[in-house]
């Protein structure tokens, strides 16, 4: 018999980044199989996690209960990939996410980050293999596809393109990239840059998953006066990153990933519902105004997302970080719909931001009877 710890040494080497394979149909299930193993319940993997995670240096005894959570739901919604490798997939995140998320080695986010793909360690590949096991290939669906093949040529033209999306959970950005891998958009969706909150670049976990994707990071509007004290450090760091965004669509062929409620879809907790938040015209604007200042042709597209159960965000809006992570197993989709045209001005905009949010609205309904 392999004693833990010294089985768990073992598991916490760093993987080398195959793809994994995307087709795992099989429902959530507490015992494991694995060729490699014993067969092993999700509540033995889970205590041989914690059993290694506890002796990590930096991670702070308070976090444990929260950590225990989020491995027992990994675990067990990623049970089809057997035992081994899905111990291996989260101790390389708590692993990341304790060297990078805390103490002094903390990892910091300028206001333009480039995703950290070169060198030893591939983050950009480790966040998609870390969520492709939570995805039901044979029922996501990718619907619009006409659209966002005329999305990808006027990019390769030359021109910016801006998806105004609908934000369901923290795996969002990796949902994309798996989502335009299946049609065939793989090295396109490498190099989309994601609107960032402060939470994605200062959560412990957060934070290795956001190394690997191009960023622009703001402050949004419903946490900028969750602290007085920082609000205007917050608004000069707003600024520094509009200027980077325009600087970005001044060279061209770029496109950005951008929800413009400033946060996730919430459930309705009394009749289950997740509908979309309602777009923010004031941010809108500002992208035609970086888009007109840019003499640059920019395209906007709404962009409709179903990804809630993969990863369903806590029912109240939270300012803080540190919130408790659920991972699911289940369907997940993307619809590009058809192209919002840039005409009018400031009197048009509140009917271009309308247009807008009902076009990925009206999507976001097909797309969920599709899927489910």
């Amino acid at each position: 018999m392999v004693f833990p710890f010294l089985f768990l040494l073992l598991l916490l080497q760093l993987p080398s980044h195959h793809a994994f394979t995307i087709g795992t149909t099989a429902p959530r299930r507490t015992v494991l199989r694995s060729s490699k193993s014993a067969d092993m319940t999700v509540e033995e993997g889970t205590k041989l996690v914690v059993l290694g995670i506890k002796d990590v240096e930096g991670i702070p005894e308070e976090m444990l209960p929260g950590l225990e959570h989020f491995i027992t739901e990994y675990l067990t919604a990623t049970s089809s990939t057997g035992i081994p490798s899905a111990i291996q997939r989260i101790t390389t995140c708590l692993k990341l996410g304790a060297t990078h998320g805390l103490g002094p080695s903390k990892y910091t986010f300028e206001t333009s980050h480039t995703a950290l793909r070169s060198g030893p360690f591939d983050y950009y590949a480790f966040g998609n293999d870390f969520f492709r096991p939570c995805v039901d290939p044979t029922s996501s669906f990718v619907g619009g596809v006409d659209n966002l093949k005329q999305a990808m040529s006027q990019i390769e033209a030359g021109d910016n393109v801006v998806f105004l999306a609908n934000h369901q959970s923290e795996a969002d950005p990796q949902v994309v990239s798996l989502m335009l891998e299946s049609v065939g958009y793989a090295e396109e969706a490498s190099k989309i840059t994601f609107l960032a909150g402060h939470k994605v670049t200062t959560d412990p976990l957060a934070i290795p998953f956001s190394m690997g994707r191009n960023l622009l990071c703001i402050h949004s509007k419903k946490h900028i006066d969750s602290d007085p004290t920082q609000k205007d450090f917050k608004q000069k760091q707003n600024l520094k990153t509009m200027g980077s965004m325009l600087e970005m669509l001044k060279v061209g062929s770029r496109c950005l990933w951008v929800a413009p409620s400033g946060g996730r879809d919430r459930r309705n907790v009394e009749t289950g519902d997740v509908p979309i938040a309602g777009f923010d015209s004031k941010t809108i604007d500002m992208f035609r105004l970086m888009a007109r200042k840019s003499k640059k042709e920019c395209h906007f597209y709404p962009f409709s997302m179903v990804s809630y159960d993969v990863c369903p965000p806590p029912d109240s809006v939270e300012a803080g970080v540190g919130e408790l992570r659920n991972v699911r197993y289940g369907p997940v989709g993307v619809w590009v719909g058809e192209e919002t045209k840039n005409e009018g001005g400031l009197e048009a905009r509140h009917k271009f931001c309308e247009n807008a949010e009902e076009e990925c609205e009206k999507n976001y309904r097909l797309l969920r009877k599709e899927i489910y």
